[in-house]
């Protein structure tokens, strides 16, 4: 029996660590623009992910998906036509120790995209499923009217902590992990990652800087470790050229990570098709995030979505650049990083070659964002933003990194 338990531990661990997420939401009220912020860094087995533009029952939407999941059964974030945007970051502590794993939170994620345009329409959604619900999940919800709230749902029901609510979320906002405050607190896991979010967000909040640009291009690639404080940018080698193997474990960014979305939303009143998805199709460390939204041509840039090899040629680029930086197979290979391929002080790391990539998208999206916000729509110069990106980032990619984009 001791062996058999040795082993049932091993195996949880294997699934914690492959199903671990990171999140937050800020409500529009703690915002300088009054537009709710959400986020997901979505941690996985399966790291071959893309991003699908789908007429739902209801409601188009964009969302993330599995490149194996052809008919778009299961997504794991996204947002729709009506300004709704859902995530989920999976709990484990809220069912009991007996059942931490569940199957149907990407099920719940695509079916309220597809139906559901507010925070009440979700909540008619969770309480009409039939019980006990296939859930052990934090789930995220902004919509158009200005709600903002995590929903944290287990085979029960669900308890909601809305981000708008002072007594709740006295900053402005909250984050979530893989626990759920409402569960049993002996089975919390990403307690690592929910110190480093926290003392990031709380110094975000200071600086009096939640907007969507600087914790797009903080938090995504924090590599502060929440528990041991070690900064990674502290131990930069000198140049990429001596292979610097260092521990890798639990910061926000992971070997797991497949990919992630910062939602801007909307002020009540305003078109919800103004809802930015910043999306990285593969691992934040090496992908470029990209803005996406639901257009009239409904078009998405092509690096993005399912290519000719199945997934989406910027995940795939992504992916062989993961093979540079986690080059150990054996053991526990990918809990260590090779540092120097990252980052280095020569400035020649993947990481360092890929921020002035994203930059230049950021630059460019701007001023078609702030036009939309001023008119309210004009969303045609989107698809040739969205070309101009698949142009620079085969390009770009090539160019600073040798990795050719087809």
């Amino acid at each position: 029996m001791k062996k058999v338990g040795i082993l049932l531990s091993m195996l949880l661990l294997a699934v914690y660590s492959a199903s671990a997420c990171t999140s937050f939401i800020v409500s529009g009220k703690a915002t300088p623009d009054g537009r709710p912020l959400m986020f997901k860094n979505r941690d996985t087995g399966n790291l071959n992910n893309l991003a699908a533009l789908v007429k739902g029952e209801r409601y188009t939407y964009i969302g993330i998906f599995a490149a194996t999941d052809t008919q778009h059964r299961e997504a794991w974030s996204g947002h729709n036509e009506k300004g709704l945007a859902v995530m989920n970051t999976m709990a484990y502590n809220l069912n009991g120790a007996d059942d931490t794993e569940s199957d149907g939170e990407g099920l719940i994620v695509r079916r309220a995209l597809e139906i559901c345009a507010t925070l009440a329409d979700f909540e008619h959604l969770i309480d009409t499923l039939s019980r006990p619900i296939d859930a052990n999940s934090n789930f995220g919800v902004i919509d158009a009217q200005g709600g903002a709230a995590y929903y944290e749902i287990g085979h029960n029901g669900y308890v909601k902590y809305d981000v708008n609510d002072p007594t709740v979320a006295p900053q402005g906002y909250l984050v979530r992990t893989n626990f759920a405050d409402s569960g049993d607190h002996a089975l919390d896991q990403g307690v690592e990652r929910y110190e480093a979010i926290s003392s990031l967000m709380q110094t975000i909040y200071s600086l009096g800087e939640l907007n969507a640009e600087y914790l797009l291009t903080n938090v995504p690639h924090h590599l502060i470790h929440g528990t041991t404080h070690l900064n990674l940018y502290d131990f930069m080698p000198a140049d990429a050229k001596q292979t610097t193997m260092f521990p890798f474990r639990d910061f926000i960014p992971r070997y797991q990570t497949a990919s992630a979305q910062l939602f801007h939303g909307v002020r009540e009143g305003e078109n919800p098709l103004l809802t930015v998805a910043w999306t990285y199709v593969g691992s934040t460390l090496t992908t470029v995030a990209i803005p996406l939204c639901i257009t009239p041509t409904q078009k998405l840039p092509a690096v993005v979505q399912a290519g000719k090899e199945g997934g989406a040629p910027l995940t795939l680029a992504g992916l062989s650049l993961k093979e540079r930086l986690f080059p150990q197979k054996r053991g526990n290979g990918h809990d260590y990083i090779d540092l120097a391929a990252l980052l280095n002080r020569q400035g020649t790391g993947i990481l360092q070659q890929l921020e002035p990539v994203e930059d230049e998208i950021i630059k460019r999206a701007k001023p078609l964002i702030h036009q939309m916000h001023r008119n309210g729509q004009s969303f045609e110069a989107w698809d040739s933003f969205y070309q101009w990106v698949d142009g620079i980032v085969r390009s770009e990619y090539q160019t600073r990194l040798g990795v050719l984009i087809p």
